[in-house]
């Protein structure tokens, strides 16, 4: 089998890798929403926040493409590990070896670049469970895919939810901010997005998110260049100025149909005030003034963090999949 790595600028690749990769899903998880080329093309050149992972082809002997396996080399924390993931075309499933040699290599990818610890998504199948465990992975997290057709969602319930919300957070303020942040905003928001750090991470060995001005500038950066709009509602302390918390959402303009929740988080110093709450509903109905054509808008949770979930659910949201997190150390 011979393992190339797939550049962006390699339009017949993309398109190669996106149907495999889309094939796959159709068969593990046929509700998943997958990237299309241009997406998966942006997604190599800029990444998340402009720290862009690798991608790799796997051919037979026959040139025919059998797999991929894309890696992630975390640049701010957790420079210790890489992440990586493995598709392989249902067609040739009948044995392991095109799983097996992808993850061979990507472990030779990380011990060359002076990793030692690897983390791999997979789904939550038989075959996956199977193939991670018999190649030394330890399950540490489970992580679920939720989505919110927005077509079928109930408005009254999303403003009876902002309405209780707002009686208990009669302190704070929304503030709307599309695409970068004010300059007079970025250092305060830097702790807010720390903030996530106390979601449950389960019994994953990883250290805490490190922000900074840079980090948050790339990521607005990378967002953009990978045509997405980024929405950011902001809970503010009135009497302070402080901010409290934020929620983001990024709407596709290829699919302007499609939006990403980013994250979702509230200061420790400003729990209990319902924000949470108040800036998911807040955020719906921003939403539905200025994107109207939305019609989902898809999420990530730690299948243990049922105080962001309970929130998702009172808004409509359903599972589509759950993805199990493996550790091994090399």
């Amino acid at each position: 089998m011979e393992i190339t790595r797939l550049s962006p600028d390699d339009e017949a690749g993309v398109a190669a890798a996106s149907a495999l990769e889309t094939a796959a899903a159709k068969v593990d998880c046929p509700g998943l929403v997958m990237s299309t080329p241009k997406g998966l093309a942006n997604a190599l050149r800029y990444g998340w926040d402009l720290n862009p992972g690798k991608k790799y082809l796997a051919h037979d002997a026959d040139g025919t493409l059998v797999g991929t396996v894309g890696l992630h080399f975390p640049k701010y924390e957790n420079t210790d590990q890489v992440w990586f993931d493995v598709w392989v075309h249902p067609d040739h499933r009948d044995g392991t070896t095109v799983w097996a040699e992808l993850t061979a290599f990507a472990e030779q990818e990380a011990r060359d670049a002076g990793r030692t610890m690897m983390g791999l998504n997979t789904f939550d199948t038989p075959r996956d469970i199977a193939l991670a465990t018999e190649h030394g992975y330890e399950q540490k997290a489970v992580e679920v895919n939720r989505k919110q057709e927005l077509t079928g969602l109930d408005w009254n319930a999303v403003q009876n939810l902002y309405d209780g919300a707002v009686a208990k957070s009669t302190e704070y303020e929304l503030l709307r901010i599309k695409g970068a942040l004010p300059d007079d905003m970025v250092e305060e928001m830097i702790a807010v997005a720390e903030s996530i750090n106390d979601a449950p991470t389960d019994d994953l060995e990883i250290e805490d998110d490190v922000y900074s001005t840079e980090r948050l500038r790339a990521y607005e950066e990378a967002q953009a260049k990978c045509d997405n709009t980024i929405y950011r509602l902001v809970a503010r302390q009135k009497e302070t100025g402080a901010l409290a918390g934020h929620t983001v959402i990024a709407v596709e303009r290829e699919r302007p149909e499609m939006g990403w929740q980013h994250d979702t988080s509230v200061s420790r110093d400003h729990r209990g005030h319902r924000l949470g709450a108040l800036l998911k509903a807040g955020m719906l109905q921003w939403l539905r003034e200025e994107e109207p054509q939305l019609a989902r808008v898809d999420t990530w949770n730690a299948e243990s963090n049922n105080h962001m979930i309970s929130i998702n659910e009172q808004l409509n949201y359903e599972i589509v999949a759950r993805f199990l997190d493996y550790q091994k150390k090399l």
